[in-house]
């Protein structure tokens, strides 16, 4: 598969027994449809928090495409205090996150599960943790 974002080749990464597609160019990561919950503690709020969030002002129609259907995404932003504006294919294929936003995903909606997730996707993808630079 190609980055949504560069249209690099993207790399497949095994994290916690779900594939995720990684492009080492930008860092971003694509996500299947139900990959997201299958990461998280709290699966059942986080899937009715990003089915909710289409039908309010938090969602609009984005530029980058899917790489499954090519049809243009929209964009949602989530979150109360930290807002993160992710990508998601309106034929429910999957979500695009830009570098970063995976994690901070999973520090809104992982519970527990999701700090051990979040530790794992730094070490994997070298981003700043304790204002370290991997």
């Amino acid at each position: 598969m190609n980055c949504v974002n560069c249209k690099e080749p993207m790399v497949v990464l095994e994290v916690d027994q779900v594939e995720i597609d990684h492009c080492v160019n930008c860092g971003g990561v694509w996500l299947d449809a139900g990959e997201l919950e299958l990461l998280l503690e709290e699966a059942e709020a986080a899937r009715r928090t990003l089915e909710g969030t289409s039908t309010d002002a938090a969602s609009k129609q984005g530029s980058r495409r899917c790489p499954i259907c090519r049809k243009t995404m929209e964009e949602l932003t989530i979150g109360d205090t930290t807002k993160i504006t992710i990508d998601r294919c309106r034929q429910g294929h999957g979500i695009w996150f830009d570098r970063g936003e995976l994690q901070g995903v999973m520090r809104i909606f992982g519970g527990d599960s999701g700090t051990r997730i979040v530790r794992l996707l730094e070490d994997i993808f070298g981003t700043r943790r304790e204002g370290k630079e991997n």
